[in-house]
């Protein structure tokens, strides 16, 4: 990670993490992730990863991509995307959302190093056993789906039993809070929000100004949307007539998945593209930078927090 700027993941995001955003990321010297999800056939995705090769190759001045594998996805679509990754010489995933445990061998033996998002204790222990390399600690606060874990504790718990590469996904702001992760024994924060609120990343320009407007209070967490904790803003709740105070926070997530898209073509309203989320670390956001001036930004406040 020796060529990373600050050790910083732009996350990915659903719908928000597209190529010009990964592209400007690895460019500012941060690693760009995106979920494979964010394309919409297996030639996008290889062309995508075509582009991000011709674009780091030889560049030492360029930090890595870093696809993000959504576990609970087709098996077979699954598997191509994989063979993909190694095809191209990938060299670092995210997993999420399940076990790691059938990827890691054949990631493995294409010479890729596999992180896996984790949101507790019990679930680091078993992607450890299961062969990864690094963990993202999902911890509370994160935009989208969430963690329940305070960062202080979950990171020192994890540190206790693991001395590999860790990440930090959750509240992190600015350049300030990211030297904090890095005392706490961080080797990596990732940042979302953050990363919406730029001039590349596909967010519509009605989300990015109600991030500038937006602060802690105005970010709720919610079973509603997707049957799993997920952080949403309150006013894009409102923006399409729900009441936040009114939310259905027993459905599961196939419920969830029927009325608010994830596979259902006539839910009226769509997690992600009319429901908006974001993390504590909105309040944060007073601008929309470019990726490149914003990672100039957090750079500076790394270094001059010491």
């Amino acid at each position: 990670m020796d060529r990373l700027v600050v050790p910083v993941i732009a996350a990915p995001m659903l719908r928000v993490s597209g190529i010009e955003l990964v592209s400007a990321a690895c460019a500012a010297g941060v690693i760009g992730a995106f979920p494979t999800a964010n394309c919409a056939s297996l030639e996008e995705f290889e062309a995508w990863l075509q582009r991000l090769n011709r674009e780091t190759a030889g560049d030492r001045r360029s930090a890595p991509y870093c696809p993000n594998l959504i576990m609970r996805r087709d098996p077979a679509r699954l598997k191509a995307e994989v063979e993909l990754i190694v095809r191209h010489r990938t060299e670092l995933v995210i997993t999420s959302v399940g076990s790691p445990a059938s990827v890691i061998p054949t990631l493995h033996d294409g010479g890729c190093l596999v992180f896996a998002d984790v949101a507790s204790v019990h679930h680091a222990e078993r992607a450890l056993e299961a062969g990864a390399d690094g963990l993202v600690l999902l911890t509370a606060g994160a935009g989208g789906h969430t963690g329940w874990a305070n960062p202080f504790a979950f990171v020192r718990a994890v540190r206790a039993l693991f001395d590999g590469p860790i990440v930090l996904a959750g509240g992190l702001s600015d350049g300030f809070a990211l030297k904090a992760a890095s005392v706490l024994g961080c080797d990596l924060g990732s940042m979302g929000t953050r990363f919406i609120a730029t001039r590349e990343s596909l967010g519509s320009v009605p989300y990015k100004q109600m991030l500038e407007r937006s602060s802690l209070d105005d970010v709720m967490a919610t079973r509603a949307f997707t049957g799993l904790p997920a952080n949403f803003l309150k006013p894009s709740i409102v923006q399409v007539g729900l009441d936040p105070a009114a939310l259905d926070e027993t459905v599961s997530v196939q419920e969830a998945r029927n009325r608010f898209g994830g596979g259902s073509e006539s839910a009226v309203i769509q997690r992600w593209a009319d429901l908006w989320s974001a993390g504590h670390s909105v309040s944060g956001v007073t601008s929309v930078p470019a990726v490149a001036e914003l990672v100039r930004t957090l750079r500076h406040e790394f270094n001059g927090s010491a």
